[in-house]
């Protein structure tokens, strides 16, 4: 697959502070493509200085092989941007908004008008383009602000946090949207602080933290870069401590604790952990209900690599 978009040494400083620290990233044609990161990490600043809506004080940022520029309207044209919050019209109906927008691209009206139907059908908002965005449901406003930004049927779109405070049902719209988009050739760069939806949906992801990269690679190459790589859970009663401490000597745990009868245990690499766990439960004399093991999720990677201190916005 060819590079769509490369940043190289990016660097970003605000006074004393710097924000980005010499970020590297490539983003492969075809590609769901994660970005992640703490509340103040760098996401944000990445992603206004890729789009060229930030000066930067070093670094090199290419895009269909061609530097990004202010006035590279030539690029810029093949670009969508959903942004977090929405932004619409309010004085305009559901169509005339999307119209607006992707008449800042498209300038022939019937070439427009194809557009603008193909993205009211590819967000189901047919039954509201009359409608203006006070009259619109959460979802419907978010499902609005998708379309808005893919009307003019961009190669390159930045998705920003596009299901934040919507029903299951909408997000569920929504990320069935993206993935059919990358089907009809676009590739996405993809930001959510709900990892579930990162997990199911990106090819690669990137994890930024106080302006610098910090881990990048696929799920699983991100899973096997943290300690924890099974998550064991049995359901027993009236653990000691000398059970525990037993459990706890095993060479491969590496955490564990016992609550309202539910034993918890983490483990590094080891292909008996749980076998080794069930002896010394039956060894002595306690029986077990429920045994669970899981992998870790993309939370638990997110979480050892960035701390799980609290961030301010």
């Amino acid at each position: 697959m060819s590079e769509i978009l490369k940043v190289s040494g990016l660097v970003k400083r605000y006074k004393e502070l710097i924000a980005l620290d010499n970020v590297n990233l490539s983003v492969k044609e075809g590609e769901i493509f994660g970005l992640l990161g703490p509340n103040g990490s760098g996401k944000s600043t990445t992603i206004n200085c890729v789009l060229s809506l930030l000066e930067f004080d070093k670094g090199e940022i290419t895009i269909f092989g061609k530097n990004m520029a202010p006035k590279a309207y030539d690029i810029k044209k093949e670009i969508g941007v959903v942004p977090q919050e929405v932004a619409v019209y309010d004085t305009l109906t559901v169509y005339e908004n999307i119209d607006f927008f992707c008449g800042l691209y498209i300038k022939d009206k019937k070439e427009r008008a194809k557009c603008v139907q193909d993205a009211i059908d590819f967000v189901a908002l047919n039954d509201f383009v009359k409608f203006r965005p006070k009259k619109l449901s959460g979802g419907l406003k978010r499902r609005l602000n998708i379309a808005c930004g893919i009307a003019h049927k961009p190669k390159l779109i930045f998705f920003d946090e596009p299901t934040v405070a919507v029903d299951p049902q909408s997000r569920n719209k929504i990320l069935e949207g993206i993935e059919q988009l990358r089907k009809s050739g676009a590739t996405i760069v993809y930001t959510s602080h709900y990892m579930e939806e990162v997990e199911q949906l990106c090819d690669r992801i990137l994890i930024i933290d106080k302006g610098h990269v910090i881990a990048e690679g696929t799920i699983d190459e991100l899973k096997g870069m943290i300690k924890k790589s099974e998550i064991i859970t049995i359901e027993t009663a009236g653990l000691d401590e000398d059970v525990m401490g037993r459990i706890n000597d095993l060479s491969n745990v590496f955490y564990s604790e016992y609550k309202n009868g539910v034993l918890k245990v983490e483990a590094g690499a080891g292909k008996h952990n749980v076998i080794d766990i069930v002896n010394i439960l039956q060894d002595s004399g306690y029986s077990m209900k429920k045994i669970f093991s899981e992998q870790p999720t993309l939370n638990d990677v997110f979480l050892e690599l960035t701390g799980k201190e609290l961030r301010d916005d």
